[in-house]
């Protein structure tokens, strides 16, 4: 979907056709540009709202099709909320609402009416181009399999022009945004694919298309990561037919090409039947959404890329598919990790850890960076803790969670801290290895972090736990059902907010 920035400008001749938007505050409080259409409209807009039990709730929205006076299919009216909440994120879901109710509408054009506010905490060029960024996160779609879908269900709209005084400036705030959305898209597009689609060497290549933007990546298959001693990760694959793959992918945008980069690491099953410990066929579909970790990591690559971000980064996925077979790792099996120490394994659905803990250990000894942020798809006990409101934040540095949980908070994407501590640590104690990869079902999400902080060799560290994150069954402000691209903006913000030259 194109977006496009211009002057106002009402709609009174057949040139515009297309649908108009325009934002209400809570209590009917319509803005100027919606005033504006009124009076075009012979008071048709506010005879309208009177009669309706819109009243400018945040995500509400009102449809008059074809006003009298105005050259247009459709005014579409949507709540704003209040004006003191009209933030980044109230622009965003403003555009999103837009898009989400005229996606399908049989509209090819919209354009969208900019008001700013009095109390609204955004200035006119930043509003327009948030509500930008809104519609076009909200405009994703996953139907390339769809061979028979009706008319009525297949996308009608095409452009989006938001009308602003401040459009030039709009513009110029825009463009690092769309390059955050075709990142959230690259990530929302590899998590949906079927893992007959996506496996570790086609995820692989898909990590390899950011070169395109000035990203250095490498490719690791199993006779190198044998050789380096990951008998962790490797062990995790070697009952499937494909090769397990560490990825590496490094951008170098600082000004200072010795300064240590910051270092994000990604779960990468790229599908988990969980093994010999086999899942439960209900709901196993699911599991190829398991690399959504690896897929954000990989997104957030690209987002700092596109943008040209003035920071040194390191993103690294194992890759991995997770199968039975008579190759397959076996309850009670003992693996040798990078670090050197001994992992008995028992059960072989706790696989994302071990994929983990290799990779842990790789980047840091490699890239000795700043802090390491890993992202997995982890535990479905995060699930029953935080359900899917919010991600799992563990770290062994407050700062660096402090950090992470106000990017969090800037974006959307909510993390929740939960506890570390000796006590749990006690729980992954194994007789025969230096430790077990699950500490049973008490505190399952703690212990696995647990087990992840071993492989930190004390660098500051945080791991988020994504699984209830990654995949929505609903729709959202700026998010159809499906993938989530969970991440993929905070790591973004992260960087932006606290890592970036500022010269």
């Amino acid at each position: 979907m194109k977006i496009a920035f211009s002057k106002p400008s009402l709609p009174t001749d057949a040139a515009h056709a297309g649908a108009v938007v325009a934002g209400v505050l809570e209590g009917k409080v319509l803005g100027a540009a919606a005033l504006a259409l009124d009076a075009a409209a012979k008071g048709a807009l506010v005879r309208a709202v009177a009669a309706s039990r819109f009243d400018g709730k945040k995500g509400q929205t009102l449809t008059i099709l074809a006003p009298a006076g105005l050259a247009v299919s459709r005014v579409l009216l949507v709540g704003l909320g209040k004006a003191k909440d009209l933030d980044a994120q109230g622009a965003q879901a403003f555009g999103g609402a837009a898009v989400a109710a005229l996606l399908t509408s049989g509209d090819a054009e919209a354009t969208i009416a900019v008001d700013v506010f009095d109390g609204s905490p955004l200035a006119d060029a930043e509003f327009a181009a948030h509500a930008a960024f809104g519609a076009r996160l909200r405009s994703y779609r996953f139907d390339k399999y769809l061979t028979r879908q009706k008319k009525e269900d297949k996308p009608s709209l095409k452009k989006v022009v938001l009308n602003t005084e401040a459009y030039a400036a709009a513009k110029t705030a825009f463009a690092p945004l769309d390059k955050i959305a075709d990142a959230v898209f690259l990530t929302r597009d590899v998590v949906s694919e079927p893992a007959n689609i996506i496996h570790p060497e086609s995820l692989a290549a898909r990590a390899e298309t950011l070169e395109s933007l000035g990203v250095e990546v490498e490719v690791l298959g199993e006779k190198q990561m044998k050789k380096l001693g990951m008998g962790s990760l490797l062990g995790v694959g070697q009952g499937s037919d494909r090769e397990s793959k560490l990825v590496v992918m490094r951008w170098q945008g600082s000004a200072q090409k010795d300064e240590a980069p910051v270092a994000f690491v990604g779960k990468g099953v790229t599908f988990d039947s969980g093994g010999i410990s086999i899942k439960p066929s209900a709901g196993m579909e699911d599991m190829k959404w398991d690399m959504a970790g690896a897929a954000a990591t990989i997104g957030a690559m690209a987002a700092l890329a596109g943008r040209k971000a003035k920071v040194n980064a390191v993103g690294v996925v194992g890759l991995v598919e997770n199968m039975p077979s008579g190759t397959a790792q076996r309850p009670g099996d003992v693996v040798i990790s990078m670090s050197g120490q001994t992992i008995e394994v028992i059960n072989t659905d706790a696989e994302g850890r071990l994929v983990l803990a290799d990779a842990l250990w790789y980047t840091q000894d490699r890239f000795k960076p700043k802090f390491m942020v890993d992202l997995a798809t982890l535990t479905g006990a995060i699930i029953i803790s935080l359900g899917h409101e919010y991600a799992g934040l563990f770290a062994n540095d407050d700062k660096l969670a402090d950090r992470l949980a106000a990017a969090g908070k800037a974006v959307g994407e909510q993390l929740w801290r939960l506890p570390l501590g000796e006590a749990y640590d006690k729980q992954i104690k194994s007789d025969i290895a230096d430790m077990k990869n699950t500490g049973g079902r008490e505190g399952g999400s703690i212990t696995a972090a647990q087990f992840l902080k071993r492989f930190t060799n004390d660098v500051h560290w945080a791991h988020l736990d994504i699984a209830g994150m990654a995949w929505s069954k609903k729709d959202t402000a700026i998010t159809p059902k499906g993938a989530t691209a969970f991440g993929v903006r905070l790591l973004d913000r992260l960087v932006a907010d606290f890592y970036e030259d500022k010269k």
